[in-house]
């Protein structure tokens, strides 16, 4: 069973950026297609984006399309989320999972804050 550990997270003002990163625990991390998911308080867990286990993204939300980014490292079992021009509304807990997300496979999640 894999494991995935979300790291990068913190607070930053609008308009700035972070980047996130998700190691996994297996060195066949390559097999998976994977995704990036948040939750805001009260809402549901949503898809941000996805990229097929050889670095093709193929899909993002529509509220970030155009600012975030999705890129993996096989070689160092990691994928990252470039995030730029935050805006308040990306407040969130992110997660990295495979894709389709597997049930058993949720991590902690590291807190993203927008906020001045």
């Amino acid at each position: 069973q894999v494991q995935f550990v979300e790291s990068g997270g913190g607070l930053v003002q609008p308009g700035g950026s972070l980047r996130l990163s998700c190691a996994a625990s297996r060195n066949r991390f390559s097999i998976y297609a994977m995704g990036w998911y948040r939750q805001a308080p009260g809402k549901q867990r949503e898809l941000v984006g996805t990229i097929t286990n050889g670095g093709m993204t193929n899909y993002y939300a529509a509220s970030v399309k155009g600012r975030f980014t999705i890129s993996r490292d096989n070689a160092k079992n990691t994928v990252y989320l470039q995030m730029n021009s935050l805006k308040p509304e990306d407040t969130a807990v992110y997660y990295c999972n495979a894709y389709p997300a597997g049930p058993d496979y949720w991590g902690q999640g590291t807190q993203v804050t927008v906020s001045s």
